[in-house]
């Protein structure tokens, strides 16, 4: 079983034959990922949730706390993916299963849609990082817990600092509202991915 993409097969949107260094994307954009990829991501955005959790659990109870997971759970491995995952073209990869950095291991329920998210699906999108964002910071401030709450603040920096600077920078999900490549970088990748290119110029036929 393969836990990631071969990083010498092209995407299956791609219309190269094959991946190596001639690729002008090659250094640039994250085609392909690996198990270090994945362990520095959620070294990188567990501290924080770790941290709210706990906080969460030691001023609110179990019954909150449960809400909050579940939650957690529901939008980044069911929401997130149709309303955002689903553009990307990882999805188009074969198999059940994403094989990406930040939604490992998440179900492919859905069909694959290239071209950009609706405004109702960056409403989604937005929303509900509001909420898992929110709900410990609202708690904090309740109870007036003033340290937590620096910490929680302090580990969720870090962690959209390096979201923005390792990986949202070289994403090649560009339907993403948090997506940061260079426009220039994103037309190119276009003229590689056809397909890609004709979903974005055409949105209402996808």
């Amino acid at each position: 079983m393969d836990f990631f993409l071969d990083p010498n097969q092209p995407l299956a949107t791609c219309s190269r034959k094959e991946c190596n260094d001639d690729c002008p994307q090659n250094e640039i954009l994250h085609c392909h990922f690996s198990g270090i990829d994945l362990l520095k991501f959620l070294l990188a955005v567990l501290p924080a949730f770790v941290i709210g959790g706990i906080g969460i659990f030691n001023l609110q109870g179990w019954k909150i706390l449960m809400a909050w997971i579940l939650f957690f759970i529901s939008y980044f491995g069911l929401i997130e993916i149709r309303v955002m995952c689903s553009h990307c073209p990882h999805y188009a990869e074969p198999g059940h299963n994403l094989k990406c950095w930040a939604n490992y291991g998440s179900p492919k329920l859905w069909t694959y849609r290239p071209g950009p998210m609706s405004t109702t699906e960056n409403i989604i999108f937005i929303g509900g990082l509001t909420v898992i964002v929110g709900l410990p910071t609202a708690v904090f401030l309740l109870h007036a817990e003033w340290t937590i709450l620096l910490l929680f603040s302090f580990a969720l920096t870090i962690a959209i600092l390096f979201m923005r600077t390792t990986m949202c920078a070289h994403c090649i999900n560009f339907a993403c509202p948090l997506n940061g490549v260079d426009p220039k970088i994103k037309s190119s990748f276009m003229d590689m991915n056809p397909s890609i290119a004709s979903a974005w110029e055409n949105p209402d036929d996808n």
